[in-house]
């Protein structure tokens, strides 16, 4: 049974994105590409919105990017989130492509910047592991 202060989780029984999940079992960012168009796909589906082709295939991510926006959260009523406030959510431009919505962690949440260099890193649980960020040395 899941505790009841414990991070909501993805469910694996879900077709589009299980692939993702399974890939960050083993702490790998993938996003997909048409071969089609070559346009970046993320998230996960099983065609791509440029072409409407569905032959996606899937690439590894470097895990660096920069913030494109974000928010500081000081009060949240979820039992999980509610002992981390304050805490930061921010949309991340990863180098490749794909902006996801996420975390940055490590860091002071005044610290944190439009622009701001960040790496990929890990939580990890029994099944997934989720992709948070924490500020990464400058990228050239």
């Amino acid at each position: 049974m899941k505790q009841k202060n414990s991070r909501p989780l993805p469910s694996m029984k879900e077709l589009d994105t299980r692939e993702f999940w399974q890939f960050s079992a083993a702490k790998e960012f993938r996003y997909q590409q048409c071969a089609q168009c070559s346009e970046v796909v993320w998230y996960p589906r099983n065609h791509c919105p440029g072409c409407v082709d569905g032959e996606l295939e899937w690439q590894l991510a470097s895990g660096l990017g920069e913030v494109y926006s974000y928010s500081i959260v000081r009060q949240s009523y979820h039992p999980f989130f509610r002992n981390l406030v304050p805490y930061v959510v921010a949309w991340v431009d990863l180098v490749e492509g794909p902006r996801l919505l996420t975390n940055v962690v490590e860091c002071d949440v005044e610290a944190v910047s439009v622009g701001m260099p960040v790496e990929i890193t890990w939580e990890t649980h029994e099944e997934v592991s989720i992709p948070l960020v924490r500020k990464a040395p400058a990228m050239e």
